[in-house]
Protein backbone atom coordinates (compact mmCIF):
# COMPACT_ATOMS: atom_id res chain seq x y z
CA UNK A 1 0.00 0.00 0.00
CA UNK A 2 1.18 2.96 -1.09
CA UNK A 3 2.10 5.68 1.70
CA UNK A 4 1.60 9.58 1.80
CA UNK A 5 4.79 12.07 1.26
CA UNK A 6 5.38 15.48 2.09
CA UNK A 7 5.73 18.32 0.08
CA UNK A 8 8.64 18.41 -2.11
CA UNK A 9 11.10 21.49 -0.77
CA UNK A 10 12.66 23.60 -3.78
CA UNK A 11 16.19 22.59 -1.83
CA UNK A 12 17.89 19.83 -0.20
CA UNK A 13 20.37 18.53 1.38
CA UNK A 14 23.26 16.55 -0.20
CA UNK A 15 26.86 15.02 -0.11
CA UNK A 16 28.88 16.18 -2.81
CA UNK A 17 31.56 14.61 -4.06
CA UNK A 18 33.75 17.28 -5.14
CA UNK A 19 36.79 15.82 -6.77
CA UNK A 20 39.49 12.78 -6.48
CA UNK A 21 40.99 12.47 -2.86
CA UNK A 22 40.26 11.83 0.11
CA UNK A 23 37.00 12.16 2.41
CA UNK A 24 37.73 16.15 2.44
CA UNK A 25 36.45 16.12 -1.28
CA UNK A 26 33.13 14.95 0.41
CA UNK A 27 31.18 18.63 0.86
CA UNK A 28 27.69 18.62 2.86
CA UNK A 29 25.50 21.23 1.30
CA UNK A 30 22.29 22.00 2.49
CA UNK A 31 21.04 24.35 -0.52
CA UNK A 32 21.13 22.15 -3.21
CA UNK A 33 18.54 22.54 -5.97
CA UNK A 34 15.63 19.31 -5.55
CA UNK A 35 15.99 17.74 -9.20
CA UNK A 36 12.62 17.29 -11.01
CA UNK A 37 11.56 14.11 -12.71
CA UNK A 38 11.32 14.18 -16.80
CA UNK A 39 9.41 11.42 -18.95
CA UNK A 40 9.25 8.16 -17.48
CA UNK A 41 11.28 9.19 -14.13
CA UNK A 42 10.32 9.66 -10.54
CA UNK A 43 11.36 11.44 -7.92
CA UNK A 44 12.80 9.42 -4.73
CA UNK A 45 12.79 10.60 -1.38
CA UNK A 46 15.56 9.06 -0.36
CA UNK A 47 15.32 7.24 3.15
CA UNK A 48 18.68 4.44 3.00
CA UNK A 49 21.38 4.39 0.47
CA UNK A 50 23.91 1.33 1.28
CA UNK A 51 27.59 2.25 1.39
CA UNK A 52 29.75 0.49 -1.55
CA UNK A 53 33.49 -0.10 -1.79
CA UNK A 54 33.16 1.23 -5.86
CA UNK A 55 31.88 4.85 -3.47
CA UNK A 56 35.92 5.07 -1.77
CA UNK A 57 37.38 3.52 -4.93
CA UNK A 58 35.84 5.91 -7.63
CA UNK A 59 36.50 9.07 -5.10
CA UNK A 60 39.72 8.34 -5.08
CA UNK A 61 40.26 7.01 -8.42
CA UNK A 62 41.14 4.13 -7.85
CA UNK A 63 40.07 2.01 -11.29
CA UNK A 64 43.22 1.60 -13.42
CA UNK A 65 42.58 0.13 -16.77
CA UNK A 66 46.00 1.21 -18.24
CA UNK A 67 48.67 1.71 -16.01
CA UNK A 68 48.79 0.80 -12.34
CA UNK A 69 49.46 4.26 -11.37
CA UNK A 70 46.99 5.87 -13.53
CA UNK A 71 44.21 8.31 -11.24
CA UNK A 72 41.03 7.36 -12.78
CA UNK A 73 36.89 6.21 -13.00
CA UNK A 74 35.32 4.63 -15.25
CA UNK A 75 35.12 5.53 -18.77
CA UNK A 76 34.42 2.31 -20.18
CA UNK A 77 32.39 3.85 -22.85
CA UNK A 78 34.72 6.39 -23.77
CA UNK A 79 34.56 10.04 -22.31
CA UNK A 80 34.69 9.95 -18.27
CA UNK A 81 30.81 9.94 -17.26
CA UNK A 82 32.19 11.13 -13.24
CA UNK A 83 31.80 14.62 -13.01
CA UNK A 84 32.23 17.30 -10.31
CA UNK A 85 30.23 17.69 -8.49
CA UNK A 86 28.61 14.18 -8.55
CA UNK A 87 26.25 12.91 -5.38
CA UNK A 88 27.39 9.43 -5.07
CA UNK A 89 25.39 6.31 -3.64
CA UNK A 90 24.17 3.82 -5.73
CA UNK A 91 22.05 1.25 -3.76
CA UNK A 92 18.96 3.56 -2.83
CA UNK A 93 15.72 2.97 -0.67
CA UNK A 94 13.04 5.41 -0.45
CA UNK A 95 9.49 6.47 -1.59
CA UNK A 96 8.23 7.96 -5.02
CA UNK A 97 7.45 11.59 -3.83
CA UNK A 98 6.59 12.79 -7.70
CA UNK A 99 6.42 11.31 -11.24
CA UNK A 100 7.40 12.58 -14.29
CA UNK A 101 5.26 12.45 -17.77
CA UNK A 102 4.09 8.60 -18.59
CA UNK A 103 4.45 7.31 -15.23
CA UNK A 104 1.05 6.64 -13.41
CA UNK A 105 0.39 9.04 -10.38
CA UNK A 106 -0.48 6.12 -8.12
CA UNK A 107 3.38 5.12 -7.76
CA UNK A 108 3.66 8.44 -5.47
CA UNK A 109 4.09 7.07 -2.03
CA UNK A 110 5.27 3.47 -3.12
CA UNK A 111 8.78 2.00 -1.04
CA UNK A 112 11.07 0.65 -3.46
CA UNK A 113 14.89 0.05 -4.21
CA UNK A 114 16.94 1.17 -7.03
CA UNK A 115 18.58 -1.36 -9.98
CA UNK A 116 21.49 1.09 -9.45
CA UNK A 117 22.36 0.31 -13.29
CA UNK A 118 22.91 3.01 -15.76
CA UNK A 119 22.08 0.70 -18.87
CA UNK A 120 24.21 1.60 -22.26
CA UNK A 121 20.77 0.72 -24.65
CA UNK A 122 17.92 -1.37 -25.07
CA UNK A 123 20.04 -4.89 -24.42
CA UNK A 124 18.66 -6.33 -21.55
CA UNK A 125 21.13 -9.46 -21.07
CA UNK A 126 24.34 -8.07 -21.83
CA UNK A 127 26.06 -4.38 -20.13
CA UNK A 128 29.82 -3.73 -21.63
CA UNK A 129 29.73 0.05 -20.38
CA UNK A 130 28.82 -0.18 -16.98
CA UNK A 131 27.83 2.58 -15.01
CA UNK A 132 25.94 3.33 -12.23
CA UNK A 133 23.51 5.80 -10.65
CA UNK A 134 26.09 7.83 -7.88
CA UNK A 135 28.79 7.78 -10.58
CA UNK A 136 27.48 8.76 -14.19
CA UNK A 137 24.49 10.63 -12.91
CA UNK A 138 23.46 11.57 -9.37
CA UNK A 139 22.44 9.12 -6.41
CA UNK A 140 21.39 8.53 -3.25
CA UNK A 141 23.63 10.71 -0.54
CA UNK A 142 21.48 13.20 -0.79
CA UNK A 143 17.39 13.96 0.42
CA UNK A 144 15.83 13.16 -3.26
CA UNK A 145 17.20 11.63 -6.51
CA UNK A 146 15.30 10.90 -10.02
CA UNK A 147 16.12 7.44 -11.90
CA UNK A 148 13.90 5.79 -14.24
CA UNK A 149 10.91 4.45 -13.22
CA UNK A 150 11.14 0.87 -14.43
CA UNK A 151 14.28 0.84 -12.31
CA UNK A 152 12.69 1.93 -9.27
CA UNK A 153 11.07 -1.51 -7.98
CA UNK A 154 7.96 -1.60 -5.49
CA UNK A 155 8.94 -3.50 -2.39
CA UNK A 156 6.01 -3.43 0.19
CA UNK A 157 7.53 -5.84 2.45
CA UNK A 158 6.33 -4.80 6.47
CA UNK A 159 9.03 -6.53 7.77
CA UNK A 160 11.81 -5.24 5.91
CA UNK A 161 12.63 -1.41 7.53
CA UNK A 162 14.49 0.67 4.75
CA UNK A 163 17.58 0.69 5.98
CA UNK A 164 18.09 -3.16 5.52
CA UNK A 165 15.95 -3.26 1.77
CA UNK A 166 18.65 -0.62 1.41
CA UNK A 167 21.33 -3.21 2.19
CA UNK A 168 20.15 -5.47 -0.35
CA UNK A 169 20.88 -3.12 -3.13
CA UNK A 170 21.96 -4.61 -6.32
CA UNK A 171 25.76 -2.88 -6.53
CA UNK A 172 26.13 -5.81 -4.01
CA UNK A 173 23.34 -8.34 -4.79
CA UNK A 174 23.61 -8.49 -8.66
CA UNK A 175 27.17 -8.20 -8.76
CA UNK A 176 27.48 -11.61 -6.80
CA UNK A 177 24.76 -13.07 -8.90
CA UNK A 178 26.12 -11.73 -11.91
CA UNK A 179 29.52 -13.54 -10.80
CA UNK A 180 27.62 -16.80 -10.71
CA UNK A 181 25.58 -16.72 -13.92
CA UNK A 182 28.94 -16.01 -15.42
CA UNK A 183 30.17 -19.46 -13.95
CA UNK A 184 27.17 -21.14 -14.56
CA UNK A 185 27.22 -22.22 -10.87
CA UNK A 186 24.85 -24.73 -10.96
CA UNK A 187 22.97 -26.92 -7.75
CA UNK A 188 25.54 -29.13 -6.00
CA UNK A 189 28.71 -27.47 -7.05
CA UNK A 190 31.52 -26.49 -4.44
CA UNK A 191 31.63 -22.92 -4.13
CA UNK A 192 34.65 -20.47 -2.46
CA UNK A 193 34.02 -17.19 -1.90
CA UNK A 194 36.39 -14.71 -0.86
CA UNK A 195 35.85 -11.60 1.25
CA UNK A 196 33.04 -13.26 2.85
CA UNK A 197 32.00 -11.06 5.37
CA UNK A 198 31.36 -8.01 2.94
CA UNK A 199 28.31 -7.11 1.07
CA UNK A 200 28.91 -8.93 -1.36
CA UNK A 201 30.33 -12.24 -0.21
CA UNK A 202 27.46 -12.64 1.79
CA UNK A 203 25.29 -12.20 -0.60
CA UNK A 204 27.31 -14.99 -2.82
CA UNK A 205 26.83 -17.32 0.51
CA UNK A 206 22.81 -16.31 0.49
CA UNK A 207 22.08 -16.91 -3.68
CA UNK A 208 24.58 -20.09 -3.56
CA UNK A 209 21.71 -21.85 -1.59
CA UNK A 210 19.06 -20.54 -3.37
CA UNK A 211 20.02 -21.97 -6.75
CA UNK A 212 21.34 -25.31 -4.40
CA UNK A 213 25.07 -24.60 -4.51
CA UNK A 214 27.52 -25.45 -1.66
CA UNK A 215 29.11 -22.37 -0.04
CA UNK A 216 32.46 -22.14 1.42
CA UNK A 217 33.69 -18.77 2.98
CA UNK A 218 36.75 -17.46 3.28
CA UNK A 219 36.82 -15.04 5.87
CA UNK A 220 38.71 -14.53 10.34
CA UNK A 221 37.15 -16.97 12.24
CA UNK A 222 35.92 -14.40 14.79
CA UNK A 223 33.25 -14.35 11.74
CA UNK A 224 32.55 -17.98 11.59
CA UNK A 225 29.40 -18.38 13.26
CA UNK A 226 27.62 -15.52 11.79
CA UNK A 227 28.51 -16.78 8.21
CA UNK A 228 27.50 -20.20 9.02
CA UNK A 229 24.13 -19.11 10.30
CA UNK A 230 23.91 -17.18 6.94
CA UNK A 231 24.34 -20.92 5.34
CA UNK A 232 28.39 -21.26 4.27
CA UNK A 233 28.98 -24.65 4.72
CA UNK A 234 32.07 -24.20 6.05
CA UNK A 235 34.60 -20.69 6.82
CA UNK A 236 38.23 -21.02 6.17
CA UNK A 237 40.92 -18.70 7.48
CA UNK A 238 43.50 -16.79 4.76
CA UNK A 239 46.15 -18.32 7.57
CA UNK A 240 49.37 -19.73 6.25
CA UNK A 241 49.17 -19.36 2.17
CA UNK A 242 50.91 -22.57 2.24
CA UNK A 243 48.19 -24.91 3.93
CA UNK A 244 45.29 -22.94 2.60
CA UNK A 245 44.40 -25.75 -0.45
CA UNK A 246 45.06 -28.72 2.48
CA UNK A 247 42.91 -26.22 4.93
CA UNK A 248 40.10 -26.01 2.17
CA UNK A 249 40.08 -29.48 0.88
CA UNK A 250 39.57 -30.50 4.96
CA UNK A 251 36.40 -29.04 4.63
CA UNK A 252 35.49 -30.68 1.41
CA UNK A 253 36.18 -34.08 2.15
CA UNK A 254 39.21 -34.35 -0.61
CA UNK A 255 36.77 -33.28 -3.31
CA UNK A 256 38.07 -30.06 -5.75
CA UNK A 257 36.48 -26.55 -5.97
CA UNK A 258 34.18 -26.27 -8.74
CA UNK A 259 33.95 -22.59 -8.79
CA UNK A 260 35.68 -19.15 -7.12
CA UNK A 261 34.08 -16.19 -6.71
CA UNK A 262 37.01 -14.09 -6.19
CA UNK A 263 37.12 -10.51 -4.53
CA UNK A 264 40.58 -10.22 -3.68
CA UNK A 265 43.20 -10.46 -5.99
CA UNK A 266 46.44 -10.32 -5.61
CA UNK A 267 48.82 -13.04 -4.61
CA UNK A 268 45.51 -14.98 -3.18
CA UNK A 269 44.06 -15.47 -6.55
CA UNK A 270 46.80 -18.25 -7.92
CA UNK A 271 46.17 -20.06 -4.64
CA UNK A 272 42.41 -20.19 -4.91
CA UNK A 273 42.93 -21.63 -8.40
CA UNK A 274 44.77 -24.25 -6.91
CA UNK A 275 41.79 -25.43 -4.76
CA UNK A 276 40.34 -26.47 -8.05
CA UNK A 277 43.18 -27.95 -10.07
CA UNK A 278 44.41 -30.24 -7.06
CA UNK A 279 42.41 -33.50 -8.60
CA UNK A 280 41.16 -32.70 -12.38
CA UNK A 281 40.31 -36.54 -12.34
CA UNK A 282 37.74 -36.00 -9.98
CA UNK A 283 36.16 -32.88 -11.96
CA UNK A 284 33.22 -33.02 -13.68
CA UNK A 285 32.77 -29.66 -15.06
CA UNK A 286 35.55 -26.57 -15.85
CA UNK A 287 37.62 -24.63 -13.16
CA UNK A 288 35.87 -21.38 -12.88
CA UNK A 289 37.02 -18.19 -11.53
CA UNK A 290 35.07 -15.24 -11.22
CA UNK A 291 36.23 -12.21 -10.15
CA UNK A 292 34.84 -8.97 -9.51
CA UNK A 293 37.19 -6.94 -7.01
CA UNK A 294 41.14 -6.49 -6.20
CA UNK A 295 40.54 -5.50 -2.35
CA UNK A 296 44.11 -7.92 -2.20
CA UNK A 297 46.04 -6.42 -4.38
CA UNK A 298 45.25 -5.20 -8.78
CA UNK A 299 48.27 -7.26 -9.75
CA UNK A 300 48.61 -11.11 -9.63
CA UNK A 301 51.52 -13.42 -10.83
CA UNK A 302 49.54 -16.35 -12.74
CA UNK A 303 51.56 -18.74 -15.05
CA UNK A 304 49.30 -19.09 -17.95
CA UNK A 305 50.31 -22.64 -19.03
CA UNK A 306 48.24 -23.17 -15.28
CA UNK A 307 45.31 -21.72 -16.82
CA UNK A 308 45.34 -23.13 -20.37
CA UNK A 309 46.33 -26.76 -19.45
CA UNK A 310 43.88 -27.29 -16.58
CA UNK A 311 41.08 -25.30 -18.97
CA UNK A 312 40.35 -22.38 -16.01
CA UNK A 313 37.95 -19.83 -17.10
CA UNK A 314 38.05 -16.79 -16.31
CA UNK A 315 35.27 -14.61 -15.57
CA UNK A 316 35.57 -10.28 -14.99
CA UNK A 317 32.40 -9.53 -13.45
CA UNK A 318 31.16 -5.56 -13.69
CA UNK A 319 27.32 -5.44 -12.84
CA UNK A 320 24.78 -7.70 -14.53
CA UNK A 321 21.49 -7.94 -16.58
CA UNK A 322 18.21 -6.41 -16.39
CA UNK A 323 16.62 -9.96 -15.67
CA UNK A 324 19.32 -10.78 -13.08
CA UNK A 325 18.07 -7.45 -11.30
CA UNK A 326 14.56 -8.67 -11.37
CA UNK A 327 15.34 -11.97 -10.19
CA UNK A 328 16.94 -10.39 -7.36
CA UNK A 329 13.79 -8.26 -6.73
CA UNK A 330 11.64 -11.25 -6.70
CA UNK A 331 13.72 -13.14 -3.87
CA UNK A 332 13.46 -9.88 -1.94
CA UNK A 333 9.87 -9.83 -2.22
CA UNK A 334 9.67 -13.38 -1.56
CA UNK A 335 11.75 -13.49 1.34
CA UNK A 336 14.20 -16.23 0.05
CA UNK A 337 16.94 -12.91 0.47
CA UNK A 338 17.72 -11.62 3.91
CA UNK A 339 19.53 -8.29 4.58
CA UNK A 340 22.92 -8.46 6.38
CA UNK A 341 22.71 -4.80 7.77
CA UNK A 342 25.84 -3.75 9.88
CA UNK A 343 24.90 -0.32 11.06
CA UNK A 344 23.80 3.19 9.69
CA UNK A 345 24.93 6.92 9.60
CA UNK A 346 23.47 10.18 9.30
CA UNK A 347 24.38 11.22 6.05
CA UNK A 348 25.82 14.60 7.53
CA UNK A 349 28.48 12.39 9.05
CA UNK A 350 29.58 10.67 6.06
CA UNK A 351 33.36 11.55 6.35
CA UNK A 352 33.17 9.79 9.57
CA UNK A 353 31.08 6.66 7.70
CA UNK A 354 34.01 6.41 4.83
CA UNK A 355 36.90 5.63 7.64
CA UNK A 356 34.92 3.71 9.42
CA UNK A 357 34.15 1.44 6.38
CA UNK A 358 37.93 1.44 5.79
CA UNK A 359 38.99 0.64 8.86
CA UNK A 360 36.38 -1.92 10.01
CA UNK A 361 37.33 -4.51 12.77
CA UNK A 362 36.51 -7.85 13.33
CA UNK A 363 32.82 -7.63 14.22
CA UNK A 364 32.20 -5.74 10.43
CA UNK A 365 29.65 -8.13 8.66
CA UNK A 366 27.46 -7.11 5.99
CA UNK A 367 26.48 -3.34 4.70
CA UNK A 368 26.58 -0.30 6.67
CA UNK A 369 23.77 2.50 5.39
CA UNK A 370 23.84 6.39 5.15
CA UNK A 371 20.69 7.47 6.11
CA UNK A 372 19.57 11.52 5.02
CA UNK A 373 19.26 13.36 8.52
CA UNK A 374 15.93 14.22 7.88
CA UNK A 375 15.27 10.93 7.90
CA UNK A 376 17.19 9.30 10.45
CA UNK A 377 15.30 8.92 14.09
CA UNK A 378 12.65 6.68 11.89
CA UNK A 379 15.33 4.73 9.49
CA UNK A 380 18.80 5.42 11.04
CA UNK A 381 18.88 5.10 14.42
CA UNK A 382 17.47 1.91 15.18
CA UNK A 383 20.40 0.81 13.12
CA UNK A 384 23.06 3.04 14.71
CA UNK A 385 26.62 1.70 16.07
CA UNK A 386 26.27 1.37 19.91
CA UNK A 387 29.94 2.28 20.03
CA UNK A 388 31.83 3.74 17.26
Amino acid sequence: MAEAVPHVPKTMSAMLLTGHGDVNKLVYRQNVVTPQPGPGQVLVQVTATAKNNTDRKAREGLYPTKGKEEVTSFAMGGSPTLTFPRIQGADIAGRVAAVGEGVEASRIGERGLLDFNIYADARRNINLTPDYYGHGADGGYADYVVVPADQFHHIPNPELQDAELASMGMCSYQTAYHMMTSANVSAGERVLVTGASGGVGSALIQLCRIVGAIPYAVSQPDKANALLELGAEAVIDRGDLSTFVERVLAETNGQPIDAVMDLVGGQMTDVFIDTMIVDMQGRSSYPRLSIAGASGGNLSEIMWTRIYLYQVQIFGVSHGTREEAEQLIEWIRSGALKPVLHAAFKLSDLHNAERYFVNRGSNYLGKIVIVPDAQWETHGAPFALTTA
